[in-house]
């Protein structure tokens, strides 16, 4: 069933925070989203390319929950399978990495916004009952039937941009003829699509999905030509945290990208950005309110 929301009933007018007022309107877990909102990543994967399995433990992962909402997160997003090449992670394995974590942040951080990273229709369906907010598809629709369940639970949806690569898989030599344009055509049918089967459009975000179907050029021409993406009306995610494209163009490993990381933060802030997923939630709400500064 959808589940309720807790703002004010139909017909009454919302308060819009200045802050927020002409933006696209983003909304989870009944409450309205600020100018920036940050995404915390907590990974229950053994064999994460960052924490290369720091949080895959039920307890490890609760304790990096509650880190992140203590930091200021806004969002965290909860993943059970590792984006690259890897092990076999079936839908039975996804279902025990992330199910139970899920219900157990809904009972502990009742206001945090619940992510769960996954393509699955499956996972989707679980978790939504398990408390999720946000099912984050960052491979791009292969699995049509999640922006369904979105819409069966009352839920939102991430549309992404993968380039149409399977998940898991890697690029051989993509091109794209404009990638900036091939990243927006796809996500706003996506979000459309979710729309017309029912997601909230206040649920619905679109992301170009750094790197995934694209090589540090692609993610390089992305982020300088993001306030394409933003003018679309629709609210935009960046997924950018110590990306291999930060790396190649740094000459940095996985675990020197972090100032890289924050200066992207930036400059997709200020093109628009509106939601930011971080493995520094810290650092990543320092930058932003140092771009807020600024003003509009």
């Amino acid at each position: 069933m959808p589940r309720p929301d807790s703002g004010p009933p139909a017909g009454t007018p919302a308060a819009v925070p200045a802050a927020t007022a002409g933006l696209p309107p983003l909304r989870l877990n009944g409450r309205a989203l600020g100018r920036f909102a940050i995404m915390g990543v907590v990974n229950r994967t053994p064999d994460s390319f960052f924490d290369r399995g720091a949080t895959f433990g039920f307890r490890a992962a609760l304790d990096a929950v509650a880190r992140a909402v203590d930091q200021g997160a806004d969002i965290v997003d909860i993943g059970g399978v590792k984006a690259g090449p890897g092990d076999e992670v079936d839908v039975a394995e996804e279902l025990r990495r992330v199910v139970d974590v899920v219900a157990a942040v809904r009972d502990r951080h009742p206001d945090v916004v619940i992510s769960v990273d996954t393509w699955r229709a499956e996972v989707g369906e679980a978790v939504a009952a398990a408390g999720a907010d946000l099912l984050n598809d960052t491979w791009g629709g292969p699995d049509p039937r999640l922006a369904e369940v979105a819409a069966a639970h009352g839920i939102g949806l991430v549309c992404a941009h993968a380039g149409g690569l399977e998940p898991r898989t890697r690029p051989h030599r993509t091109g794209y003829a404009d990638v900036v344009a091939d990243v927006a055509r796809h996500v706003t049918a996506e979000a459309r699509r979710a729309a017309d089967l029912g997601v909230r459009r206040d649920a619905i975000l679109i992301d170009p999905a750094h790197d995934f179907g694209k090589n540090t050029r692609h993610s390089l021409e992305i982020t300088r030509r993001l306030g394409e993406l933003t003018a679309t009306g629709w609210p935009v995610l960046v997924a950018v945290s110590n990306k291999d494209f930060i790396g190649e163009t740094l000459g940095r490993p996985v675990d020197q990208r972090g100032v890289g990381t924050m200066a992207v933060l930036g400059v997709s802030a200020r093109l628009g950005a509106r939601v930011f997923r971080v493995h520094d939630v810290a650092g990543a709400r320092r930058a932003l309110d140092a771009v807020a500064a600024l003003g509009p």
